[in-house]
């Protein structure tokens, strides 16, 4: 028994290389940021947690031979995209479109939001990166964690520890990597100018209508994206038609907390040291910031042209709302408009253009699906 003990932990030490105790620091630091910092802990602790695990030596968890727990959880959800579906019903639970169908006119800052996306893709190509891998880095600027899990799962899965872990790291990230974006390209004056909120009654029937008719248009018009956008609308649906509490709290609660869970334990497995320690790992970090930039640097370029066109009646930070990054984007708009003036109100407006920014990612990416696929004969 000693010896069959003392043969297996000779075999685990062997295994063990300098890559995986990187890769296990990398993990710790995960967790230290998620418990201290409190950056997406609800997603990073299980990341960190999942990257230690995934880089013991001779770990069976991941052993899909062995028939590994994290193994069968990723052939379970992460490879027929369950989970980040699962999660997007959750998502659209938590979403109230009220202001976006007060204010049809800030569903195109959500549009201008996506911007970063494509320049990204077309650089990172212009990098060396191919086609599929190139549009799997772009889609980190939607800043949408699940939205670039399905992409990247879709086009890239031998990519899809880096991609989620910054994904969701630059979402954490939002408050820092913003403000100074907003304050670089507004001028005090802008910043504080006050926009009257008197909106348009929305209906019930408006508001249940809107789900349905979003799925079947996108469905129709960007069938990559329908399995997205049909889980988010659903979500939606549960909550507006008022007829299914016990839906709607698990949704937002049961559901949407295992599912992340369990994704975060299989995407930090994902993170071993041979495909993370990487060259292209730096390449992806820099890019993906990239890509966060030019988006909410597009929304705010759109938000000051809004802002000419309008008579100086619409606050250009507005713009930075644009992105994903639900509501977390729409809350920043406020804090920081409120910096300048305290009696400045924007923030139903910035959440006008953060709902549309959402469904602005889930478009965008149906969209790269629906170009990147046909070209990989996939």
């Amino acid at each position: 028994m000693n010896d069959i003990d003392l043969s297996t932990l000779a075999a685990g030490l062997l295994a063990l290389d300098w890559r995986s105790l990187v890769m296990m620091a990398v993990g710790g630091l995960l967790i230290y940021l998620a418990i201290v910092k409190e950056y997406e802990p609800v997603l990073l602790l299980p990341i960190g947690i999942g990257c230690i695990i995934g880089n013991l030596p001779l770990s069976a968890m991941i052993d899909p031979a062995e028939h590994g727990m994290l193994a069968v959880i990723k052939q379970a959800g992460i490879d027929n995209e369950l989970f980040p579906l699962l999660i997007f019903i959750g998502v659209g639970v938590m979403m109230d479109f009220r202001p976006l169908l007060a204010q049809p006119l800030f569903a195109l800052m959500g549009a201008a939001g996506q911007f970063g996306i494509f320049g990204t893709l077309i650089l990172a190509i212009l990098l060396g990166f191919p086609m599929n891998e190139a549009a799997s880095i772009g889609i980190i600027g939607a800043i949408d964690g699940p939205t670039s899990i399905y992409v990247c799962n879709k086009l890239a899965p031998h990519m899809l520890g880096i991609i989620s872990v910054v994904a969701y790291s630059y979402m954490s990230l939002v408050p820092i990597i913003q403000p100074p974006i907003m304050r670089l390209l507004t001028t005090r004056e802008e910043r504080m100018t006050k926009m009257d909120y008197a909106p348009r009654p929305v209906s019930k029937l408006a508001l249940v209508l809107f789900p349905i008719i979003v799925t079947i248009a996108v469905g129709i018009l960007v069938p990559q994206a329908a399995p997205l956008i049909a889980s988010l609308m659903l979500g939606n649906l549960l909550k507006e038609s008022g007829v299914v509490p016990r839906l709607v709290r698990a949704s937002e609660n049961e559901i949407i907390n295992v599912a992340t869970l369990f994704l975060g334990l299989v995407v930090g497995s994902t993170m071993t040291g041979a495909s993370f320690l990487q060259l292209d790992t730096l390449y992806i970090l820099l890019l993906g910031l990239l890509a966060f930039g030019l988006d909410t640097a597009a929304g705010l370029l759109f938000g000051k042209l809004l802002y000419v066109l309008s008579g100086k009646r619409i606050n250009p930070l507005i713009g930075a709302a644009g992105i994903s990054a639900f509501p977390m984007a729409g809350r920043l708009v406020q804090k920081v408009a409120q910096e300048e003036d305290f009696s400045n109100f924007v923030l139903m407006h910035a959440m006008g253009a953060n709902t549309a920014g959402q469904l602005g990612s889930v478009i965008a990416g149906g969209v790269l699906l629906t170009l990147v696929m046909p070209l990989l004969g996939l």
